[in-house]
């Protein structure tokens, strides 16, 4: 299958915003369509603001438009968006539409709180757990930013039989005012630094894709975006988006720039990479049941 991964800044408005996506989804003639973390608006986190929760107010429309999306271009399309589900419960979710029919939904499990990234104010965790999503294009293994950094939610998603991991993503530099520059980010504005990080993000994905032998795909943003609050500049968001073979090979892998990425991926061919590295017949679950205590002690 043709899949497109829509590399996009954010253009001031909404409006704007989903008109670029639209005539970047237009182009990529794909099969499998995905856009970034929370694509319809800026990465509103940046703040803890009570007003963004007004974003949330549609998304009853804003899930009806992007199944319409997928049912012109005759695609499957993940669609990161703003979930209100009640008063004081909001979610962080990835919508899976296949040619007009919607196939699943993700609500993101890990939430951030972190300078820049404070999505605890706005997200409850997901309760839907980690479940593929079955589409025409194969069982996709839809996950939400955050998650990159869990090796247990993609080894879960790929036991639940997952033929891809899909990573919708917001991630990138904080960009700090002069006057604060010491206090905020005097350690993370380094340019070594700032490689460390991106390589550490890609890493960690490679790791699982090697590790479960499955293909991996990441859709982050890209351009500078403010800080409403003003004790940030904004971020930087890296880019970088990659589609990832079941070996952790590169298939493809874009820079800072807005772009669409397009790659043909072979799920079956990938589904051979198993039976030569075997990692999961291999496991010693009997050993495992420190990993469901918050830390291991002797006990």
């Amino acid at each position: 299958m043709k899949v497109a991964l829509i590399q996009q800044r954010y253009h001031g408005s909404k409006e704007a915003t989903i008109a670029k996506t639209l005539e970047m989804i237009a182009q990529s003639n794909a099969d499998l369509v995905v856009l970034q973390e929370l694509h319809q608006n800026e990465y509103f986190c940046q703040s803890e603001d009570t007003a963004f929760f007004a974003y949330a107010q549609n998304y009853r429309e804003d899930i009806a438009f992007w199944q319409q999306v997928s049912k012109e271009h005759d695609i499957v399309l993940v669609a990161s968006l703003f979930e209100k589900r009640t008063e004081g419960i909001y979610h962080n979710t990835a919508y899976v539409f296949d040619h007009g029919k919607l196939a699943g939904k993700y609500r993101k499990m890990h939430i951030p709180d972190d300078p820049g990234y404070y999505e605890k104010f706005y997200f409850t965790p997901g309760d839907l757990g980690f479940e593929p999503i079955d589409t025409s294009v194969g069982r996709l293994g839809v996950l939400v930013c955050w998650d990159q950094w869990y090796p247990e939610a993609a080894r879960i998603m790929a036991l639940k039989g997952a033929e891809v991991l899909i990573y919708p993503t917001a991630i990138g530099y904080l960009e700090c005012p002069k006057e604060r520059y010491d206090e905020l980010c005097e350690k993370e504005n380094t340019p070594e630094e700032k490689q460390k990080m991106l390589d550490a993000w890609i890493a960690v994905q490679r790791g699982h894709a090697v590790a479960n032998g499955i293909p991996v795909i990441a859709v982050n943003r890209v351009g500078s975006e403010k800080d409403s609050s003003c004790i940030l500049e904004g971020i930087c968001f890296w880019g970088n988006s990659f589609v990832l073979g079941a070996q952790g090979e590169f298939l493809a892998h874009a820079g800072e720039e807005e772009r669409v990425i397009t790659v043909e991926l072979d799920l079956k061919k990938h589904a051979e990479v198993r039976k030569i590295w075997p990692f999961l017949r291999d496991r010693r679950i009997e050993a495992y049941n420190c990993l469901l205590k918050r830390f291991c002690d002797e006990d």
